[in-house]
């Protein structure tokens, strides 16, 4: 069952309490349906509601966050520059710089891209406003020696490809591919 909140998105520019709220009302109309475990796939209510969710939910819930930091480690060394992107709820939280910092990762930049979600939104793929959009995030940045990006937005990776070509010798880490490998080998999910 999915269930895609699109009258109230995006909650990464929303407050946590919002988020919260946003949250667990989505958890209350999922209760209606027989189902084992949710997928928070959102990382911004992976970073704000998680522990909310969990506790007033009667079935397993996983977040992409863990299952992020787990990608990273499986393809990361520990002196790599690691470069997380995503919304302001998502990298305000912290969780993705403390659990990889938890892991033994010293480099790692967080930036919240906040414009990415209504590009994507909006399917304004313009290379002009893709590029100035780099332009203000990435300005500071010396993108070849960034060795793995992690998309901490579900709406990064309809952006892979402008993110390939500025970040040339980095890793894309891609909630969603992470996820599949999470439940794979914690709750031994095949395909």
């Amino acid at each position: 069952i999915y269930f895609g909140d699109t009258a109230r998105v995006p909650y990464g520019s929303k407050n946590e309490s919002t988020i919260i709220r946003y949250s667990l009302e989505s958890l209350e109309f999922l209760k209606n349906f027989d189902i084992n475990f949710l997928i928070t796939a959102c990382n911004s209510v992976s970073s704000c509601a998680l522990p909310e969710i969990r506790k007033e939910a009667n079935f397993n819930v996983v977040g992409v966050i863990d299952a992020g930091i787990h990608a990273v480690t499986k393809n990361a060394q520990k002196d790599d520059i690691i470069l997380v992107i995503g919304t302001k709820a998502t990298i305000n939280s912290n969780l993705y710089k403390n659990g990889l910092e938890a892991k033994g990762y010293k480099n790692i930049i967080s930036i919240p891209t906040p414009l990415f979600v209504p590009i994507v939104e909006e399917e304004a793929y313009s290379d002009t406003l893709i590029k100035e959009t780099f332009k203000l995030y990435f300005n500071k940045l010396n993108p070849n020696k960034i060795d793995i990006v992690v998309l901490g937005c579900t709406h990064l990776p309809l952006l892979s490809t402008y993110l390939q070509d500025y970040f040339k010798n980095a890793k894309l880490i891609h909630s969603g591919e992470a996820i599949v490998e999470l439940l794979k080998k914690e709750y031994n999910l095949k395909e």
